[in-house]
């Protein structure tokens, strides 16, 4: 649906708010991202709230999960603007099963070490 509704396929941003969206452009739909996420940091920590109140908990929990789907679409909106599919991202999760996610970043912390070093004796930074 979301490619069908790129300006390119003819989608308007008049008639859709997807159209709209990838019409605007990245800065639109990135802002978009950022706001569902903080509502998803936020809906989490009213069930955290609920839980210790002992009060709510299905309600909020519900909230929680609209907002993780407001999320989710935006971020699928700007994997199609990027020319991706939710399988790339599908295929990253498989490949990343059975690795330790802190062995992978101490890993990644060691490799930019070793890159920043290497910068530093051939004389590269990232200022230019």
């Amino acid at each position: 649906m979301i490619e069908r509704r790129k300006p390119a396929h003819g989608g308007d941003p008049d008639a859709s708010y997807v159209a709209r969206l990838l019409h605007r452009g990245p800065d639109a739909f990135l802002k978009k991202i950022g706001e569902e996420a903080t509502e998803v940091v936020m809906a989490a920590k009213d069930v955290d709230h609920a839980r210790a109140a002992g009060t709510d908990v299905p309600a909020r929990q519900a909230l929680l999960v609209g907002e993780v789907a407001d999320l989710w679409f935006h971020s699928l909106i700007a994997l199609a603007h990027y020319d991706l599919s939710p399988a790339a991202v599908l295929a990253e999760l498989q490949r990343r099963a059975g690795t330790s996610g802190i062995e992978e970043k101490a890993l990644r912390k060691a490799q930019a070490r070793e890159q920043g070093a290497d910068s530093f004796t051939t004389g590269e930074n990232s200022h230019g």
